[in-house]
C-alpha cells in the first residue's frame, strides 16, 4: 500500500525547500500533492509565493498568488504581507503601498489574531530590511490597521525591529512618537534602544532617553546599565556617569556591590583618582561592603592613575582587616604600580616577604608582570 504525506508533512517540506531555494522543487510538491489527493491551503500557497520572493521570482510569485485565488484559497494577512515584501524587495515601491491598503483592508476582515500580528511583523521587518524606514514612521504616525493589530505589540514590534537593524535612533523616533500618542513604550523594547544607542555611540542620546525613563519607572537591565556608564565614562563625562549609578542603586532587588563595581571599572578610563576613592566611601557609608573584586579594581585603577601611595593605603587597610583580605590579584598589581614608578626595591619586598606572609605562591602572572617591570 503506497504511503500518502499528511498535508502537514507536505507544507513543512515545502517550507524547507524553500528555504534552501529549491522553489521549483517545492512547486513540484504541490503539483505532487495535488494528485495525491490533497488540496493545497493558504499555508502551502503563502510558503510557495514567500519562496519565489527570496529568489526575486516575482512574476511567477504573482501567479501563484492568483492561482490560489482561482482555485478557491483565499489568501489571508500574512499572503498578502509575503507578497508585498516581494516587490519591496524589487525596488517595486509603487505596487508594494498598492498591496499595502489592501492589506489593511484584508486585515479587517480576518478573525485571526495571530495571523493578523505575523502579517504586521513580516511588513516591518521587509521594510527595515529593504531599507523603507520613512514608510515605517508613516505607519507609526497614522497606525492604518487600525484596530487589527494590537497597539503596543505594533509599537514594540517596529522598534524591535529597527533595533535589530541597527536604526536605534529611528526606534528612539517611534517612542517619541508613542509619548505623543501618550502611550507607553515596552522596557523590554526600550532597553533595546538605549543599549543599541551606546554600542553605536550615542551614549547621550541614550543618556537622555534613560532620564525621560524614570517617568513610567524605566530601569536598564545590569547589561546595558554597564554599557552606558562605560561610554558616558569614555566621553569623560562622570558626572552623568553617577547619575545612573544612582539610578540603578534604587533599582529594587538590585546586588548593590556589583553596580558599584561595574561604575568603578567603567571609572578606570578617566584619569579621577579622586573619583575612585569617593565611591569607595560611599559603599561604606552606604552599609554596602566592598568584596574583593571591588578592591582590586580600586587598587588597579589607582596604580594606572599613579597614585600607587593610595592603592598602598587601601592594600593596608585590607591586612588590618578593615576590609576583605587581598588575594594574589590584589598584590600583582600594587607590584605593577611601584614598578611603574621606578621602586623596584618595594615591589620586590612585595614578591618576596608580603606574598609568602600571606600565604601566597607568585604565579606565572606575578613573575611576568615583575620581568616587564
Amino acid at each position: 500500500r503506497e504511503f500518502v504525506p499528511s498535508l502537514t508533512n507536505y507544507n513543512r517540506l515545502i517550507n524547507q525547500l524553500c528555504l534552501i531555494n529549491r522553489v521549483i522543487d517545492a512547486h513540484k510538491l504541490l503539483l505532487d500533492m495535488r494528485n495525491r489527493g490533497h488540496l493545497p491551503n493558504v499555508v502551502t500557497y503563502t510558503t510557495l509565493i514567500g519562496g519565489y520572493c527570496k529568489i526575486r521570482e516575482l512574476d511567477v510569485a504573482h501567479k501563484v498568488f492568483d492561482e490560489m485565488r482561482a482555485r478557491g484559497v483565499r489568501p489571508n494577512s500574512l499572503t498578502l504581507s509575503v507578497l508585498i515584501g516581494g516587490f519591496l524587495k524589487e525596488r517595486d515601491v509603487e505596487t508594494g503601498r498598492r498591496l499595502m491598503k489592501e492589506l489593511w483592508e484584508y486585515m479587517k476582515d480576518e478573525t485571526d489574531t495571530s495571523v493578523k500580528s505575523a502579517a504586521f511583523a513580516n511588513l516591518i521587518d521587509s521594510m527595515c530590511r529593504e531599507g523603507y524606514f520613512n514608510d515605517i514612521f508613516e505607519i507609526a504616525e497614522n497606525m492604518p490597521q487600525c484596530e487589527s493589530v494590537n497597539v503596543e505589540f505594533a509599537y514594540g514590534h517596529m522598534m524591535d525591529s529597527l533595533c535589530r537593524y541597527r536604526r536605534n535612533h529611528g526606534a528612539a523616533r517611534i517612542v517619541y512618537i508613542m509619548k505623543s500618542k501618550r502611550l507607553i513604550p515596552r522596557k523590554t523594547s526600550y532597553n533595546a534602544i538605549i543599549h543599541g544607542l551606546c554600542k553605536d555611540g550615542g551614549c547621550m542620546r541614550a543618556y537622555q532617553l534613560l532620564e525621560e525613563g524614570s517617568e513610567f519607572g524605566f530601569f536598564p537591565s545590569e547589561y546595558t546599565y554597564k554599557l552606558l556608564v562605560e561610554s558616558l565614562c569614555k566621553e569623560l563625562d562622570t558626572g552623568k556617569a553617577k547619575n545612573v549609578l544612582e539610578l540603578m542603586l534604587r533599582k529594587e532587588g538590585t546586588d548593590r556591590t556589583r553596580i558599584y563595581n561595574i561604575y568603578l571599572r567603567a571609572l578606570c578610563v578617566v584619569d579621577d583618582p579622586t573619583e575612585i576613592l569617593n565611591v569607595l566611601v560611599s559603599m561604606l557609608q552606604g552599609d554596602c561592603r566592598p568584596d574583593e573584586y571591588t578592591l582590586n579594581t580600586v587598587i588597579d585603577g589607582l596604580c594606572k592613575m599613579g597614585r600607587v601611595d593610595d592603592a598602598m593605603k587601601v592594600l593596608g587597610d585590607m591586612m588590618t582587616g578593615k576590609f576583605c583580605a587581598p588575594d594574589a590579584v590584589t598584590l600583582t598589581s600594587v607590584m605593577c604600580g611601584l614598578l611603574a614608578q621606578g621602586r623596584a626595591e618595594e615591589a620586590l619586598d612585595v614578591l618576596n616577604r608580603v606574598m609568602p606572609e600571606n600565604g601566597f605562591k607568585p604565579g606565572v602572572v606575578t613573575y611576568n608582570a615583575v620581568m616587564r617591570g
